[in-house]
């Protein structure tokens, strides 16, 4: 058994005519753009390699164009690949046949849409029910699983009303109380949050860290938002013209951006809610203060620090003393490049 849940192995996809005949060009290394002006196909995605581990949070993101709600589909297959392999517990979901793909995608894989996807002619309660309609379920079982669902969102008497009648933020709650509602391992969150106000987007990403700390389903979350996707991943793989140009925790992202591009992306971050205190440590550091443990976010350290009027804080792991963090060496670390340049004072 495999010890992920997806895994995704040297994915091509093309668009156009005839797209397995310009596989090989492709590895041979022809790109994008020559491959759409000479040979009239576009190139949606190139030798994409991503390992998803059971009850993570996966984030795709990247910018418009570069693949990542095209990668998202492969997985439950309303998108055929031209070349490549994609496990999920082990199994080729390319070989499934139309019973098995039937299966997977009722009871696998549930997705939530970013224009939520509600039937309009049917009520809340009739949206939340309608995977388990799909999945056999009748309504004397049905109706109790998706009211809790609806409860949990945060729905609890929006049941006999439609779609027209609630805020983009509540619709979207239906999508995900519907998906959840199957009882699926994997959800597939295609830009999920991206329709929303930034307060309401922020308060449905609150809604999904919240379920994710007590369900661990495995979560494939698609965003163009370089915050949203620091704040749920707890993996990051980050997309350019259909390539993954990198891969990893936020805080490797962070602090090890790979090239020019991703620096791009993450200069204008607030780092003090992305880097752990743990980062900066000094593992001889000497000295007294209030007691942190190394994996608190930076953020929550100046805060504990201010609170104490102290510089110097004493970072612990299980318990135990690691080493010392001054208030400087913090703030170093979430200044930006050029505020770094000018030295630490400008930061004030």
């Amino acid at each position: 058994m495999s010890e992920f849940k997806v895994e995704i192995k040297n994915l091509y996809k093309i668009f156009g005519p005839n797209p397995k005949k310009h596989v090989d060009k492709v590895k041979a290394g022809v790109g994008k753009q020559e491959l759409l002006d000479k040979h009239q196909h576009v190139l949606g995605l190139k030798d994409v390699n991503i390992n998803i581990p059971p009850k993570q949070v996966q984030v795709i993101m990247g910018l418009s164009g570069s693949g990542k709600s095209t990668l998202i589909r492969h997985i439950n297959r309303l998108i055929e690949p031209t070349a490549g392999e994609l496990l999920v517990d082990g199994k080729d979901v390319l070989a499934m046949d139309d019973k098995e793909l039937e299966q997977f995608r009722r009871f696998g894989a549930s997705m939530v849409f970013q224009k939520f996807a509600l039937l309009p002619h049917r009520t809340i309660m009739e949206n939340a029910m309608y995977g388990l309609k799909i999945q056999g379920v009748d309504d004397a079982e049905g109706r109790p699983r998706a009211q809790k669902w609806l409860d949990r969102v945060g729905l609890s008497g929006f049941e006999d009303r439609y779609p027209a009648q609630l805020s983009g933020g509540m619709q979207q709650r239906v999508g995900l109380a519907r998906a959840l509602a199957t009882d699926a391992e994997i959800l597939l969150m295609d830009e999920a949050f991206s329709a929303l106000d930034p307060l309401i987007r922020m308060d449905m990403q609150d809604v999904l860290l919240g379920l994710q700390k007590e369900l661990h389903k495995t979560i494939i979350f698609i965003t163009h938002d370089l915050d949203e996707a620091l704040r749920i991943g707890d993996d990051i793989a980050i997309l350019r013209d259909g390539e993954v140009v990198q891969q990893g925790k936020p805080q490797e992202i962070v602090l090890n951006p790979a090239d020019e591009y991703v620096t791009d992306f993450i200069q204008d971050i607030n780092r003090a809610r992305v880097l752990e205190v743990g980062t900066v440590v000094e593992k001889d550091g000497k000295g007294k203060g209030p007691e942190i443990s190394h994996d608190a976010l930076i953020e929550e350290a100046l805060q504990v620090l201010s609170h104490a009027h102290e510089e110097v804080a004493v970072i612990t792991k299980d318990g135990k003393r690691i080493g010392t963090a001054t208030l400087e060496g913090m703030i170093k670390a979430i200044a930006r490049p050029d505020i770094e340049k000018k030295g630490i004072d400008s930061y004030f």
